[in-house]
């Protein structure tokens, strides 16, 4: 959209949106944790609900609702009627009911909201200067097994939303071929590994993954039934000099690398070629900015690079496939298939040149 397509009116109107976006995000929240958005969604075949009416099932004042629900009509969350009943919009529905919506208010309500606030030294510093909101680390990876159980389980669901759908596809691509000896690179919970394990009696993992979070991986492979068959490997890979082991025939890793930056993915991957036999097949799998149908998809992208800018680690982002591309190859990888995956996401597979 360019400057001159649109009124001055309008723009300004924009403008105080954005100025004042984080009051109407926390007041979703309220509505959200009140039960008012149920409330409403509840009488929406008897023409709404008035703010009376709203007022006495919650036991919270008139005044306290009211100022959520003036806010919410100017921001055309809820619609009033002439005879004073409240109902949700298609934007309120969404609010308030649509998965990944509400995935998405979660994450940033209870891991972003406060470590937003340092996002310019952040990007003065190249550090998470946000993180300190959250704990003590030098990176939130570090800290992912000690967060508070809302803010693990806001900041899993989050993750797991944009990866968990396309697995047992993926599963299915991994073992069209022979694989015995597979890495799990970035295992976060072990979902992956576990799909693995259920999925093909004969093939052995290895998840490799910082301490914390490997260890709780391991319990959920172990949960599962599958602790002959998993081995971990805990690694930093920022620490100087990180080794993996040899003799995979595949390293998977999922949503993993955009969590570096570019200098860090390449020692990552440069890493792993070092690992790999002549024959080892390398797998990645991403939700690239330019490879997205729709515009809201790109957004959520971009604002994750913010999340990773301000809280995460302070120099990594959602790249393009394009920047990957450039950086395997750097590494001594060659592209073999570029697939598009599921709704968001690209496979990209290498073998060692």
């Amino acid at each position: 959209m360019s400057n001159q397509s649109i009124k001055a009116i309008d723009a300004i109107q924009e403008a105080q949106k954005i100025a004042f976006a984080p009051f109407v995000f926390q007041a979703v929240v309220a509505l959200r944790k009140l039960g008012v958005f149920q409330l409403i969604f509840d009488r929406r075949s008897k023409g709404g609900i008035t703010l009376e009416e709203l007022s006495e099932k919650l036991d919270i004042s008139d005044y306290g609702i009211g100022v959520l629900l003036e806010i919410s009509e100017s921001s055309e969350i809820v619609s009033q009627s002439e005879t004073g009943h409240y109902e949700l919009t298609t934007t309120g529905y969404f609010l308030a009911f649509n998965e990944t919506v509400n995935v998405n208010i979660n994450f940033t309500n209870e891991v972003c909201y406060k470590g937003l606030f340092h996002l310019d030294e952040a990007i003065k510093t190249g550090k998470p200067e946000g993180l300190k909101e959250l704990g003590a680390w030098k990176t939130i990876y570090e800290g992912l097994s000690k967060l508070t159980p809302l803010q693990q389980k806001s900041w899993f669901e989050f993750d797991h939303h944009y990866s968990d759908d396309i697995f047992s596809d993926a599963v299915k691509f991994v073992f069209e071929k022979d694989r015995k000896n597979i890495f799990d690179i970035g295992a976060n919970t072990g979902k992956f590994t576990i799909k693995c394990c259920q999925s093909n009696d004969a093939a052995h993992m290895t998840m490799i993954d910082l301490p914390g979070q490997l260890n709780k991986a391991l319990k959920n492979v172990k949960d599962a039934g599958f602790e002959n068959r998993v081995t971990g490997h805990e690694i930093d890979w920022l620490s100087e000099n990180p080794q993996i082991p040899t003799g995979a025939d595949t390293i998977w890793m999922s949503q993993f690398l955009d969590c570096f930056s570019k200098g860090e993915i390449y020692k990552v991957l440069k890493t792993c070629v070092d690992a790999m036999d002549d024959d080892a097949e390398l797998i990645i799998v991403e939700t690239f900015t330019d490879r997205q149908k729709f515009d809201n998809a790109k957004f959520i992208l971009e604002a994750t690079s913010i999340y990773f800018t301000a809280l995460a680690n302070g120099n990594s982002k959602m790249y393009k496939a394009t920047e990957f591309m450039d950086i395997a190859a750097a590494a001594g990888l060659e592209l073999q298939e570029d697939i598009a995956f599921g709704e968001y996401h690209t496979m990209l597979t290498f073998n060692k040149k």
